[in-house]
C-alpha cells in the first residue's frame, strides 16, 4: 500500500511563516479525509505545521526527510470528525486492546485513511478506510472479535456501527487509539 498524497505545495526555500500560508490556502483546495502534501527546506517548518494543524483540527499525520527537503503530510479534517459521535456501546481502551491483539480470534480492522495507515499501525492491522468500509465488508470475518481503531475513536465508532448494524456481532470500538497508543507500531516504506 502506497501512501496517496492529494495535493502538493511546493515552500521549499520559504520561511516562515510562507509554508503556513501556503498550507492554510492549499488546505481550502482539498475535500475532508484528503491528504495534503508540503515540501519545506525551513527545519522550523515541523514545529509549526504540527502546531498549526493542532489548532486548526487537522492531522499532521507524519514528515519524511529526503535531501534536505522535509516532506510534510496533514489530512484535512471532517467536520463530522469534531462533532460528537453516538458512542459505540461495546468500547474498550488501548491497555484493553494490547491484552489481546495477538490472540487467533481477533482482527484489529483500522478505519483511518491509507496515508495515516502508512505512518503507523499496530502490527497486523487490516486497513479498510471508513469511506470504503461499506463495500469491502464482505472481506472482513465475521466470527473474529473486530476491534476498530482509527486516530481518536470518533471514526471507529461510526465504523462499529456501520458494521453492527450488518450483522458482525463482535465489535469493539476502541477508545482514545492510535492518538494515544504506546503499543509496538510498524510503517510502510
Amino acid at each position: 500500500m502506497s501512501m496517496k498524497v492529494n495535493e502538493t505545495v511546493d515552500a521549499k526555500g520559504l520561511a516562515c511563516p510562507m509554508p503556513i500560508v501556503k498550507t492554510k490556502k492549499a488546505i481550502e483546495s482539498i475535500n475532508a479525509g484528503e491528504v495534503l502534501e508540503v515540501q519545506a527546506t525551513d527545519r522550523g517548518s515541523l514545529a509549526d505545521l504540527q502546531g498549526w494543524a493542532k489548532t486548526t483540527g487537522h492531522e499532521y499525520v507524519g514528515s519524511k526527510e529526503k535531501s534536505d527537503v522535509l516532506y510534510h503530510y496533514v489530512r484535512k479534517a471532517d467536520p463530522e470528525e469534531t462533532k460528537a459521535v453516538e458512542p459505540f456501546p461495546n468500547e474498550e481502551n488501548n491497555e484493553q486492546l494490547k491484552a489481546v491483539q495477538n490472540q487467533d480470534d481477533v482482527t484489529i480492522l483500522d478505519v483511518r485513511e491509507p496515508a495515516e495507515f502508512a505512518f503507523s499501525h499496530i502490527p497486523g492491522a487490516v486497513s479498510v478506510p471508513l469511506g470504503e468500509l461499506e463495500e469491502k465488508m464482505n472481506e472482513l470475518d465475521a466470527s473474529k472479535n473486530i476491534h476498530v481503531v482509527c486516530r481518536t475513536g470518533n471514526r471507529s465508532s461510526m465504523a462499529a456501527h456501520m458494521l453492527k448494524d450488518k450483522g458482525f456481532d463482535n465489535v469493539v470500538n476502541v477508545k482514545p487509539g492510535m492518538s494515544e497508543w504506546d503499543g509496538p507500531t510498524e510503517n510502510i516504506e
